[in-house]
């Protein structure tokens, strides 16, 4: 039985086994609670039921790949274009514009969905269109945070091997920085499923696991909600998975450095 001891006092180590321990105790109080609590949320039958109704009867299965599909293409999108910006930032004259375009994460999606619509005349366009916006607000304003953080002695000591700026640029900022930008990616690709929703229960041609969520919502059908939310859950746990092993793949040095932390 590893020691709960130090688990129970601010700022300690403790080891894999006793975190596991941890967890699984906290899993298994949430469920409890929910057997045997007298909240709102439907039982587990009754959810396991909705479940296998959604999936059998409304396609759940499909419009969860429609859902990725048009997450992974507007991730890769966002991705490109917060990137590109953050790194443009570097030169003085264009970081006024870059820092400008963060201050968009303080505009409502609801407000501009005229304006997209002209522009993309609706359907997939229009919800990848949308969701790009959603997502590069945040992620441009996180990868500014990184450039920013690079620390003037890498610079300087990048200049005195005789690279020119560009290549500094390269090195010290793209290659250097790329663990904490795969961090930042991890943190608002879950931001944008909150907005898959929104963007889905707009713009409901296509389909989509959000469409199927506003549904349920609007018929207050209170299991199926909650069974979605859990597929929610589960897409985003894999999500955030395949990115840290991506990470871990990557960029091993940060790993490592993670790694270092945890064990000390």
């Amino acid at each position: 039985m590893p020691s709960l001891g130090p688990a129970l006092r601010p700022n300690q180590w403790v080891p894999q086994r006793t975190y596991a321990t941890m967890a699984a105790a906290w899993a298994a109080l949430v469920i409890l609670l929910w057997l045997f609590g007298a909240g709102i949320f439907p039982s587990p039958a009754r959810v396991l039921e909705a479940l296998r109704n959604l999936t059998a009867s409304q396609g759940l299965i499909g419009e969860l790949l429609t859902s990725l599909t048009l997450f992974a293409e507007a991730l890769a999108v966002a991705v490109a274009i917060s990137f590109t910006l953050a790194y443009l930032s570097v030169v003085p004259a264009l970081r006024p514009i870059v820092t400008a375009l963060t201050k968009a994460r303080f505009l409502s999606l609801v407000g501009f969905t005229f304006v997209f619509t002209i522009w993309f005349s609706g359907g997939h366009a229009l919800k990848l269109a949308l969701l790009v916006f959603g997502i590069s607000a945040f992620l441009l304003t996180s990868m500014v945070d990184v450039v920013a953080s690079v620390p003037t002695e890498k610079l300087d000591h990048a200049r005195t091997l005789r690279m020119g700026d560009w290549r500094v640029v390269w090195e010290v900022v793209v290659l250097g920085q790329m663990g904490p930008a795969f961090d930042a990616i991890r943190q608002n690709a879950a931001m944008g499923w909150m907005m898959l929703t929104m963007v889905e229960g707009l713009v409901r041609g296509e389909g989509g696991i959000g469409t199927m969520l506003v549904d349920q919502q609007k018929h207050f059908n209170l299991a199926a909600i909650v069974a979605v939310q859990g597929v929610f859950l589960i897409a985003g746990f894999f999500q955030d998975a395949f990115l840290g092993w991506l990470k871990s793949v990557l960029v091993p040095s940060a790993a490592l450095v993670t790694a270092r932390g945890k064990g000390g």
